[in-house]
């Protein structure tokens, strides 16, 4: 057993090493935020996680080790030292970190986010002295503790979905000297009890605004959110609140992703084959192909959300060189399979899901390809609309 002198040293070297790393790499502007890295033991609050092993397994899943620091104290602190996230849950299962075991595959369910990004995450959504704070998604509790640090513990409110998550990551807040207000609760709800707040920050992503957040935050106040959807298309959006209720505001560039939250996550669809058997038999050239929203660029991760916002409650899936896509709300679906001279497409259903999507690229060409930042989404109610000044999408 390692003594918690020697550990407490440890992290203190290796703490300071990274505070410098993220100085350096220019991620840290604001030397509040730095003196608030360079104090919170990250180690703490991830006394176990997953690291993937360097081969896939027979069946191609990625092995996931576990790390504690009992079976392996240089890696453990190392990693927890890292700028990297750390997957410390799968499929909502929590782990007997005295005995873990590696796992195959598996949907990660909770994670501490590397750093850099909850940084970005805290500054982006312009958080200063004085402001009540609503942060969804206490995971580990790093993300909190960070807050608390720089904030003050009175001004911090922090929801998790899962009271098994929260009941960890209080423990640690605690043994920190941290005590900001915890519950367990539903983030697209927010938490009425400490409302309004002058900023509500999400760790994870929504399908849409959720409209309570937007009535818990103080006129003038900001929301930090990363959207998502089941094409697992992603955008940030920093919203101000306006007296009559509205709220708009633009998209962040960068490429971002968060967990979505739980409620969000896509329904199961089925065996895609079935889907396919339904198409008719007559197809009609693509006038675009899916690597538009397949391709590993920074074009294809915004074109996809763009597509996403057109259609919904679309999932995409390939089934023996056939991209395949389902929207298991409408019944409706779109197979695009190589044809002679380009991708040909079969759909069926109320809704044209490939046209829908070829008809946002018709657009985003039209209007030059523009970045995020040319985009902004404007939140009324329940309806919510992304702009651009050549450009309207609404799901």
């Amino acid at each position: 057993m390692i003594m918690p002198s020697v550990v407490e040293a440890d992290a203190v070297r290796l703490r300071q090493a990274m505070t410098q790393s993220l100085k350096t790499s220019g991620v840290l502007g604001d030397p509040a935020w730095l003196a608030a890295v360079a104090t919170v033991p990250r180690h703490r609050f991830v006394p176990g996680f997953y690291l993937p092993a360097r081969e896939p397994d027979e069946q191609g899943l990625t092995v996931w080790e576990p790390v504690t620091a009992e079976a392996d104290y240089g890696r453990w602190l190392a990693a927890a030292y890292s700028d990297s996230t750390l997957i410390t849950q799968f499929d909502d299962h929590e782990t007997d970190w005295a005995a873990p075991r590696a796992r195959h595959g598996g949907a990660p369910t909770s994670s501490s986010t590397m750093p850099s990004l909850v940084l970005r995450m805290w500054a982006d959504a312009d958080v200063a002295e004085g402001h009540t704070v609503l942060e969804i998604g206490t995971g580990s509790g790093y993300s909190t503790a960070l807050a608390c640090e720089r904030l003050g513990s009175a001004d911090i409110t922090s929801l998790d979905v899962d009271p098994r998550r929260l009941e960890t990551a209080a423990k640690a807040l605690h043994s920190c000297g941290y005590t900001p207000t915890l519950a367990v609760a539903d983030g697209r709800f927010g938490y009425w009890p400490e409302a309004h707040f002058d900023r509500v920050v999400a760790a994870c992503s929504f399908r849409v605004v959720p409209p309570t957040l937007i009535a818990q935050t103080r006129p003038g106040g900001k929301i930090l959110l990363t959207l998502s959807g089941w094409l697992y298309g992603y955008a940030r959006v920093l919203l101000t609140v306006a007296e009559d209720g509205t709220a708009e505001g633009p998209l962040l560039p960068g490429t971002v992703s968060f967990m979505s939250a739980r409620a969000d996550a896509a329904p199961a669809y089925g065996n895609p084959a079935h889907w396919v058997a339904g198409l008719p038999e007559r197809a009609r050239p693509a006038r675009y192909g899916p690597e538009r929203i397949m391709a590993s660029t920074t074009e294809a991760f915004q074109l996809r959300y763009l597509a996403q916002s057109a259609v919904p409650d679309a999932q995409l899936m390939s089934l023996e060189g056939i991209v395949v896509l389902v929207d298991t709300v409408s019944g409706s679906a779109a197979s695009l399979a190589p044809g002679a001279s380009g991708w040909d497409v079969r759909e069926a259903g109320p809704v044209k899901l490939w046209e829908r999507v070829e008809e946002v690229f018709d657009a985003f060409d039209a209007s030059g390809r523009p970045g995020p930042e040319m985009f902004r989404l404007h939140v009324h109610g329940g309806e919510q609309h992304l702009r651009h000044p050549q450009m309207t999408i609404t799901p």
